[in-house]
């Protein structure tokens, strides 16, 4: 069996998620299967680093298959870009040996979220930014952000629905800054619940706005009480940017 590793860049804007349903073929894992598995000439799954939610993109999702058939990275990566839908592209393909797992083997995850933060709309940027009209304090973000570095349970912030696998994660570090009219939030760390980048984001733009005291954080964190976060932002301004290994 062939092991390919696959970095795949998508929009997510009309996809409900990453991972494949049993009621939907319109994810991004099931449109790259269904290529694959007529190249292989035999049903494939693949294995991704992690699941992105509806609307989320991806600038380097990884992922990996193994296949019985011989072809090389070439003739993988052009019969799927010829293939898969015009928005999702598998940017490399790498044969790498056998025990390479992209999920178990995922060391650390880089979101990226883009706040436009002007009066007026952004007619080219907005499937892929969240508009906030009011003027956002970067610093009282900045502020904020300091407090989410480090380990921390993290079920306050998530919406899982499982609560027998662990909800604690360490976040590396957590870095906003301003661009030209946008607010680029990056947070590193080694792994995400559901909607918890879009959760902690929403507490730093109610701290910007003025909404929420950043003190208040850690005894959020501490409560374990999903009501506690208030506002979540928009999937559309998110994006998985980097996967290390």
């Amino acid at each position: 069996m062939n092991n390919y590793k696959l970095t795949i860049q998508y929009d997510g804007g009309r996809y409900k998620g990453w991972q494949r349903l049993s009621n939907s073929d319109n994810t991004i894992q099931g449109k790259i299967e269904n290529v694959l598995t007529e190249l292989a000439g035999e049903k494939i799954e693949i294995i991704g680093s992690g699941r992105t939610d509806a609307g989320v993109h991806a600038l380097a999702q990884i992922a990996n298959f193994k296949m019985r058939k011989n072809a090389s990275e070439d003739e993988v990566m052009q019969y799927l870009n010829r293939y898969l839908p015009n928005d999702i592209s598998v940017v490399d393909v790498t044969l790498t040996h056998d025990r390479f797992h992209a999920r178990y083997n995922a060391k650390d995850k880089t979101y990226l979220y883009k706040i436009w933060n002007e009066q007026y709309t952004h007619p080219f940027m907005r499937k892929y930014s969240m508009h906030v009209e009011e003027k956002l304090d970067i610093e009282k973000m900045r502020m904020a952000s300091q407090f989410f570095l480090g380990k921390h349970d993290f079920t306050s912030y998530s919406n899982a629905k499982s609560k027998k696998k662990s909800m604690v994660r360490e976040i590396y570090s957590l870095e906003i800054n301003e661009n030209e009219g946008f607010i680029e939030i990056k947070v590193r760390g080694n792994g995400f619940l559901y909607n918890m980048v879009r959760k902690i984001v929403g507490t730093l733009i109610e701290v910007g706005l003025g909404e929420k005291d950043a003190a208040a954080i850690p005894s959020i964190l501490e409560s374990k009480e999903r009501i506690q976060t208030g506002r979540m932002a928009e999937a559309e301004g998110l994006y998985l940017e980097k996967v290390g290994f």
